[in-house]
C-alpha cells in the first residue's frame, strides 16, 4: 500500500485517507452485501494507511477519520452533503494557504516557566510568536515575560481576531509568518511540525540578529544540538537555539 505521506501537505494525506476508506467500504459492500464486513475492512485499511504517520495526533486522525464519520453518519441517517458544513468551517478558521504550517494545537500554560532562567531578556524585549493561533504561545510566553513587547503573527482572520480577545496587551498581525520578517526580534518562537523546521532553520539563519534566539516546541532541528532542552510534564519538551549556532547545520532549505 502506497505511503499515506506521499500524498502530499497535511491534511491532503488525512482527506484522501478518508476518501480511500469510504471507496473500500462501499466496494465492499457491494462486493459481499455485508455492512459489517466492509466497515471492519475499511477501518482496517485505515489503520494501516495512519501507520507511516510519525506524529501521534496525524496517525489518530488518519485512523480514526473513517470509522467516526461512518459512526455519525449511520447512526443520524445525516445525508452527505451534511459534511460540507464542518468542511466549510475548517476552510474558514484554517485556510488552504497555511495547511503546510502546523494545525492549530495549544501551547501549555506554563511552558515556559523555567525559560527566564536560561535566557534572562532585557525589558522590552521584543518576541515574536510565529503562528500564534488563538494566542497560547503568547500567553504562555507573556507569563515567562511579563515586561516584553509581544507579537504573534496569524495568518488565518477569524483565530488573529480571537487572539486579540484572548492577548489585549499584544500586537497582533494578520498575515503569513513565512513572509514576515525576524530581523526585528531578540526571540522567535515556533510550534511547528517536523517538515516545517528546516524552513525554519533557513529563515531564522537569514532574518535574525546575531544575537537572538529561537525557541521551538517540541520539535528539534534536525542534526542541530539545541542551546538548552526542556522537558515539560507530559508529551511536550522545548528547545532554545542561538541564531549563530544555525549557521553549523548545513543544506537549509528556503522558506515556503
Amino acid at each position: 500500500m502506497k505511503s499515506i505521506k506521499s500524498l502530499g501537505a497535511w491534511p491532503v494525506p488525512a482527506l484522501a485517507s478518508w476518501a480511500l476508506c469510504w471507496c473500500l467500504f462501499k466496494a465492499a459492500l457491494a462486493l459481499l452485501g455485508s455492512p459489517w464486513t466492509a466497515l471492519t475492512l475499511a477501518t482496517v485499511a485505515g489503520g494501516l494507511l495512519a501507520w507511516p504517520c510519525r506524529v501521534r495526533w496525524r496517525r489518530l486522525m488518519v485512523a480514526g477519520g473513517f470509522p467516526l464519520s461512518a459512526l455519525l453518519l449511520f447512526a443520524g441517517q445525516l445525508p452527505p452533503w451534511i459534511w460540507l458544513m464542518p468542511a466549510g468551517l475548517l476552510l474558514l478558521v484554517y485556510p488552504q494557504r497555511s495547511w503546510r504550517d502546523a494545525p492549530l494545537f495549544p501551547t501549555p500554560e506554563g511552558a515556559f516557566a523555567a525559560l527566564p532562567a536560561h535566557l534572562p531578556l532585557p525589558a522590552r524585549a521584543r518576541i515574536l510568536d510565529a503562528g500564534s493561533g488563538l494566542g497560547d504561545g503568547l500567553r504562555a510566553l507573556q507569563r515567562a515575560y511579563p515586561t516584553a513587547d509581544l507579537v504573534g503573527i496569524e495568518w488565518s482572520a477569524p483565530l488573529a481576531w480571537l487572539a486579540r480577545l484572548r492577548c489585549p496587551s499584544c500586537r497582533i498581525l494578520r498575515g503569513d509568518m513565512w513572509g514576515h520578517s525576524w530581523q526585528d526580534y531578540d526571540l522567535v518562537y515556533v510550534f511547528q511540525r517536523p517538515e516545517s523546521m528546516p524552513a525554519v532553520l533557513a529563515k531564522a539563519w537569514a532574518e535574525l540578529k546575531p544575537d537572538a534566539w529561537l525557541l521551538s516546541l517540541d520539535f528539534e532541528i534536525p542534526q542541530l544540538t539545541p542551546w538548552h532542552t526542556q522537558k515539560l510534564e507530559g508529551r511536550h519538551s522545548w528547545y532554545l537555539y542561538r541564531r549563530q549556532d544555525l549557521g553549523l547545520q548545513q543544506n537549509c532549505q528556503k522558506p515556503p
